[in-house]
């Protein structure tokens, strides 16, 4: 399950940063382009804080929680022996990564890094593909944990341990 949780997450983190590329290079801030209407549009901004631009002056604390959710993910993986927990933990962390990436290379300084968002949906918030990724991993960790399916079995945690 490891592998496909790895593989997920590098999937998710080359088409995050692959579509990042593309906006930056295709879209101008400022000028939306429709998509769907002007439901779903492409809007390139620069995000120097979370959803809905919460926290823009605490840059620094937004990338100290991205490598907690990412330390979590990789403690967790360990722990992974259903597909159903492999899935959004895949997504989870390519998600953070794809985030995380912009945070620490991308301007104006590493670990204050603005991330790329581009699209607009409805006019209430503008993402892109690493917060599609970490919105529907929550969704699934959701159902996983009302259904009470366990991240692991104790043998595969204790098999990991030794």
């Amino acid at each position: 399950m490891r592998v496909l949780l790895v593989a997920i997450a590098a999937l998710v983190l080359v088409l995050d940063q692959g579509t990042k590329a593309w906006a930056l290079a295709a879209l101008t801030p400022g000028q939306p382009v429709d998509l769907v209407g002007s439901a779903i549009r492409l809007n390139l901004i620069r995000n120097p804080g979370a959803a809905f631009s919460l926290g823009d002056g605490r840059t620094w604390l937004l990338t100290l929680v991205s490598l907690a959710i990412l330390g979590w993910v990789l403690v967790a993986v360990r722990r992974v022996d259903n597909r159903g927990w492999a899935v959004p933990l895949g997504l989870l962390l390519g998600g953070a990564v794809g985030n995380l990436v912009d945070r620490l290379v991308r301007e104006p300084s590493p670990g204050q890094g603005h991330v790329v968002d581009f699209i607009d949906y409805f006019g209430w918030f503008i993402g892109n593909v690493a917060d599609i990724a970490i919105v529907v991993a929550a969704g699934v960790v959701m159902v996983l944990a009302y259904r009470g399916v366990p991240l692991g079995s104790r043998h595969s945690a204790e098999h990991a341990d030794g």
